[in-house]
């Protein structure tokens, strides 16, 4: 099937990383245009941002109308509203696709049921420190993946660790392709006041509401670079800083499973997600106090998966 794709950058103080991600995204024909989309960088961004628009027509540059920084899911929500191509991807700006990155997709669109596929995202360290506070997180991860192919409903369920077997860690933003005409019948968009995690969000809700599909999950079809400035690294594993982050996104996902309706062995591991991370921030006796109540009205919250975070004490 041949494919038309629209690329999209958020870039934000990306100027030593900027110029691979585009020529990555540039080797492929099926890309018809890439989106700079500029967010009051605070180094020379913006000046090899109108470089690179100078150097090839398919690059288009855009920054928000009041030339402000609003994070990245407001820039990738801008980028959505720009993009004309049917099919849209996603490219961090210190990232870069491999040479295979459109292999699965040029035949799995053929079927009209599937509106989106993703793949396996590998890893290479850019720095010693962000190698090393990198593996901290994430032990000896080299390839984020999933541990077996899945598609539709299968796909959400295993995001939400409800499936038989186990799902796998995630999949990466920059390895999902979809087809616009999904987003526009959902309307849907990043969450903007998420600055971390807004990713992890937007994939769990487009697994509930489109119908995706696994593509090469055994290798890397894009590269993360780990380096100093990585903003998810730098936050610590069960710090206040992450039980935060958390209890946003979780909160996200639980407000949008009571909107949506969703059936309620969803809707309760969203609840009980939330729950967890919403008394792991409380503090003194107030926190010992919630999960008391707590457990007597949903008794799964004894269970060690949210057990675990609720009573954990968060670390500076």
């Amino acid at each position: 099937m041949a494919l038309s794709i629209s690329v999209i950058i958020p870039v934000y103080n990306a100027a030593q990383f900027l110029e691979k991600a585009v020529h990555s995204a540039l080797q492929f024909e099926e890309v018809k245009e890439i989106l700079l989309i500029e967010d009051a960088s605070q180094d020379h961004s913006l000046s090899i941002c109108e470089k690179l628009v100078a150097e090839d027509s398919r690059i288009k540059l855009y920054q928000h109308p009041d030339k402000g920084n609003h994070g990245a899911g407001a820039t990738r929500n801008l980028g959505l509203e720009k993009a004309q191509s049917e099919f849209i991807t996603f490219l961090d700006s210190d990232d870069y696709y491999l040479p295979n990155r459109f292999d699965a997709e040029k035949s799995m669109f053929n079927n009209p049921n599937i509106e989106g596929v993703f793949g396996a995202i590998g890893v290479e360290y850019l720095s010693e420190k962000g190698k090393e506070e990198f593996q901290n997180k994430f032990k000896d991860t080299t390839l984020t993946t999933v541990n077996y192919h899945a598609e539709g409903e299968e796909v959400f369920k295993g995001l939400l660790g409800l499936t038989a077997k186990t799902f796998g860690t995630f999949f990466h933003l920059n390895t999902l392709t979809l087809k616009k005409s999904a987003l526009q019948k959902h309307d849907l968009r990043f969450n903007e006041k998420l600055r971390v995690h807004q990713d992890s969000d937007f994939i769990i809700k487009l697994a509930y509401l489109s119908h995706l599909k696994s593509g090469i999950i055994d290798e890397a079809i894009a590269i993360r670079g780990v380096h100093d400035d990585n903003r998810i690294t730098k936050i610590k594993p069960y710090s206040k800083k992450f039980y935060q982050n958390n209890l946003l996104l979780h909160q996200s996902l639980y407000e949008w499973s009571i909107a949506e309706k969703l059936n309620l062995s969803y809707s309760k591991r969203i609840q009980l997600n939330y729950l967890s991370f919403k008394i792991a921030n409380e503090t003194g006796f107030n926190k010992y106090f919630s999960y008391f109540i707590n457990c007597i009205k949903y008794p799964e919250l004894l269970k060690t998966r949210y057990r675990f975070h609720a009573l954990m004490k968060p670390t500076i």
